[in-house]
């Protein structure tokens, strides 16, 4: 992600193409030979406020959603090989690739869409996704629907966090996780503790 903003700080990029930012960070890192023990998954969002779009690229299970008028109105999918495996990005050190999955950045699903003034972007890792129900989200989503403040975006950002961060613990909470690996065969009951980051913005165009 460092190497993505510096990329987008530098003007070389299609706004249009958000796919290509990450390719262009992971080819440069694998370039660079910088090895890295883990994988991660990648979400990328850029907003033409000017032409009213949005244009998102996303690999694994972090991911978005757009909130218009109290509802949800766009989002992005998970990618997953199988439950709790999502896709996801790597450079493995010599001789762990075997042990190590990693898929392409051409992976990326890209999507675009119409976006309108004082539509909510909430951008965000699978902590938060798999331990807060969609109702929750957009709740507090709703509660600074259509603000520039930014101190009031980070106190809900703050909020939707916190609420996930709690729930993760909760061994006795249904999570949406807990149910989805209940679908999947899985007798599961309770958080997923997991990464969590949230970012709020309110478009303007």
């Amino acid at each position: 992600m460092r190497v993505s903003e510096r990329i987008v700080k530098g003007g070389c990029y299609s706004p249009s193409q958000p796919a290509a930012i990450i390719a262009r960070a992971y080819y440069e890192l694998l370039e660079n030979k910088t090895h890295i023990l883990g994988s991660s998954t990648a979400c990328v969002v850029v907003l033409q406020g000017d032409m009213g779009h949005l244009y998102s690229a996303n690999i694994g299970d972090s991911g978005f959603v757009v909130v218009r008028n109290g509802s949800v109105v766009h989002r992005s999918q998970e990618q997953q090989h199988y439950f709790n495996t999502p896709f996801q990005l790597s450079l493995p050190p010599p001789g762990t690739n075997a042990q190590v999955l990693s898929d392409r950045p051409e992976s990326a699903e890209t999507l675009d869409f119409p976006v309108k003034e004082g539509d909510l972007l909430m951008v965000a890792t699978d902590g938060v996704f798999d331990n807060l129900p969609d109702a929750t989200i957009v709740r507090e989503m709703n509660k600074v629907q259509g603000s520039t403040d930014l101190l009031l975006l980070q106190q809900a950002a703050n909020s939707i966090a916190q609420q996930a961060r709690r729930l993760a613990f909760d061994e006795d909470y249904m999570s949406p996780f807990a149910r989805n690996a209940r679908e999947n065969g899985i007798n599961a009951i309770g958080g997923k503790p997991d990464d969590i980051t949230v970012v709020l913005a309110t478009i303007t165009v």
